[in-house]
């Protein structure tokens, strides 16, 4: 078990046609009753279209019977009542006047945080298919590029933060900071027209293998080039540039860490080794866009950092569930306990330990570069540590904020993510609903050492000139800011556009659809 933080207007003729005794009687479902909620168990896997056969993913049978659309809403609201976080802050609607998927989207808390935001940004779904493509195998499917939407609505604005290696933007010679100007011979930027940003959507999100469109990018040094890309399924590469450089003060080690998901694990070992083999002396992680993923592999990887000397027998990370559930988690129905700081490597398709001890740096301080796209388990490895006095320092932004997780729950071919737990620190603290910030000052619980910098899409990431990267190896250095303009929160300038607007698809929907923080339930070997 894994756990993750058309109205139809009709004619005269149509309605007559209804009325007529060859037409069948439209069926009332009057299962619902205000407050009166059936066991989740009975309404789970009643298909409206049921699958049949072998899932080609996890090699199982699929679990579907014949159901209605009623049976799926129901095990909705009875799956929110018994495991949802703020189960009672969600209102209980008769789901005959729903779509399935209209009927979840509304299955959440609507209170807001101090700062005025939604409490539960997180509540999300997507297909069963392409969750476990992509949490289980490493693969995603696309042009292999992590766009920077800055701005979807016209002027509009997105940037390439990253390619995956040997994908097909890779291949094509696509780079960090290139911009985008034309789609095919649609003007990106500026179109007012619906069909246009119809196409631009289908482009950027291309659904089919073999799916290919032309992109006009802005190059760096002023140029316009022009790419034709197929999308394919693409490895992703969770760790990257890693790399040591040699500064005044000794080695630094940096690496580029995208994704908690279970491929990552064996490249940061290799990184991690890599800078144990060169004696760093002090260590950069670039989590800029890192939206979460496995909170076990986030306890690897501060135990890395670390070493057990600073972690035997202290907790990572504490989940608490509902108030239905104070003793036993409600997903396993394990007895709850703390998350340790585990120092061994992990067989994550058998969710147990193996004998392999993983290699540790045996560091008191670690700088970790942010953005509103840092999220769930990167933020629970933040929290984590310094919840046993290992100093972080923050370089960048402050990031998304978001200090809960859940189980990924299949039903029908869709999986749901609704938020379950929240985790706290071995110093039982946990509320960073608005973010962690870096401040050369800190001042309140969310407040970390660290400096505000903007991003720079004019250096390729883990280049010793880029803006985050630079201000770490100088506050390194010197212990001091940059003295820069306040970093900007792009997800919150997109949300409050109006106008025509593209799809995004920003780290925080992607730390919602992929990469939430996940708890696997490791055991011991048998």
């Amino acid at each position: 078990m894994s756990l993750f933080l058309i109205a139809c207007g009709g004619s005269g003729e149509t309605s007559n046609a209804l009325i007529s005794p060859t037409m069948p009687t439209p069926q009332i479902d009057n299962r619902w009753v205000l407050g009166v909620f059936d066991d989740e168990s009975l309404l789970k896997d009643n298909c409206e279209v049921p699958r049949n056969g072998i899932d080609n993913i996890t090699g199982e049978a699929y679990p579907d019977i014949v159901g209605n659309s009623i049976d799926e809403m129901l095990w909705l609201r009875s799956w929110t009542n018994d495991t949802y976080l703020w189960f009672d802050e969600v209102d209980d609607n008769d789901p005959v006047d729903f779509s399935v998927a209209d009927y979840f989207d509304q299955l959440k808390t609507n209170f807001r945080t101090n700062s005025g935001t939604f409490k539960d940004n997180f509540h999300f779904s997507q297909s069963t298919e392409e969750y476990l493509t992509r949490t289980q195998g490493g693969i995603t499917f696309g042009y292999g590029i992590s766009w920077e939407f800055i701005r979807a609505t016209a002027p509009r604005s997105i940037i390439v933060r990253y390619t995956e290696p040997d994908s097909p933007a890779d291949l094509a010679g696509i780079t960090r900071g290139d911009e985008l100007l034309f789609i095919n011979t649609i003007d990106f930027i500026n179109t007012q027209d619906s069909d246009d940003v119809s196409a631009i959507n289908a482009a950027l999100f291309p659904s089919s293998t073999g799916q290919s469109a032309n992109f006009t990018l802005l190059k760096q040094n002023g140029a316009q080039t022009r790419y034709q890309l197929s999308a394919r399924d693409v490895a992703l590469s969770p760790v990257q540039n890693s790399k040591v450089l040699t500064t005044d003060i000794g080695q630094i080690g940096y690496m580029q860490f995208n994704s908690h998901i279970q491929s990552a694990q064996r490249q940061l070992i290799s990184a991690i080794t890599l800078f144990s083999q060169n004696n760093i002396q002090a260590l950069v992680i670039d989590m800029r866009y890192n939206g979460g993923g496995l909170l076990s592999m986030a306890s690897q990887l501060a135990f890395m950092v670390t070493g057990s000397s600073q972690t035997d027998a202290l907790t990572f990370n504490q989940l608490q569930f509902n108030g239905k559930h104070p003793t036993f988690n409600p997903i396993t129905g394990q007895r709850l306990q703390a998350t340790p700081f585990y120092g061994r490597e992990i067989d994550y398709k058998q969710g147990v330990f193996t004998a392999n001890a993983l290699p540790s740096l045996g560091l008191s301080t670690v700088y970790v570069l942010s953005s509103s796209a840092t999220c769930s388990a990167s933020e629970a490895f933040i929290n984590g540590l310094i919840g046993i006095d290992i100093e972080v320092v923050l370089i960048g932004d402050t990031t998304c904020g978001k200090p809960y997780g859940f189980y990924p729950q299949d039903n029908c071919g869709t999986t749901y993510f609704t938020i379950q737990f929240q985790g706290s620190n071995q110093k039982g603290f946990g509320e960073y609903s608005d973010g962690f910030i870096p401040t050369p000052v800190p001042l309140f619980d969310a407040d970390v050492q660290g400096c505000m910098v903007e991003d720079d899409f004019q250096h390729s990431m883990g280049d010793r000139n880029e803006g985050m990267l630079s201000a770490a190896v100088n506050h390194i250095q010197t212990g001091e800011c940059p003295v820069e303009p306040a970093a900007k929160r792009l997800s919150t300038q997109i949300s409050s556009e109006q106008g025509l607007r593209i799809r995004t698809s920003s780290s925080i929907i992607d730390a919602i659809i992929l990469e939430n923080t996940i708890n696997h339930v490791i055991t011991e070997p048998k």
